[in-house]
């Protein structure tokens, strides 16, 4: 579920804390600048899901090229495919680095919906 206009100053502090909310953003938005040469900045949809995760999408184009050298991915993706595949990276990057099950738990829940997405293909293609 798309977080309204109104919601959004709160929804990153209520996920991650203040003290990592800002770290959350640009970590995401550095794994979107590595993925793909089209991406130059954006705004940012915030995303709620039925089952408690939560992931960011670019609103400004509707595809994008990414290409991952990690694991030889490359394909184009919606926007909203990019983000999620962004937010996944930034998530496991988070748990790895401080050990939050907070960070484990989100990415759990963004795997599950992204199983379900209709591009689960490329997703998991370029997660692999």
């Amino acid at each position: 579920m798309l977080v309204g206009e109104e919601d959004r100053i709160m929804c990153l502090p209520r996920l991650f804390g203040l003290a990592r909310m800002i770290e959350v953003e640009a970590v995401t938005y550095g794994y979107m600048s590595k993925l793909s040469a089209d991406y130059t900045g954006a705004y940012w949809h915030f995303y709620t899901l039925s089952n408690g995760g939560f992931y960011m999408a670019p609103g400004d184009q509707p595809q994008y090229r990414l290409e991952w050298d990690g694991n030889g991915f490359s394909g184009d993706v919606s926007a909203d495919a990019a983000g999620l595949i962004a937010t996944l990276f930034m998530l496991g990057h988070m748990h790895e680095k401080y050990g939050e099950d907070q960070f484990a738990q989100l990415y759990a829940w963004a795997s599950a919906y992204a199983a379900q997405h209709s591009e689960a293909g490329p997703i998991g293609a370029a997660l692999d």
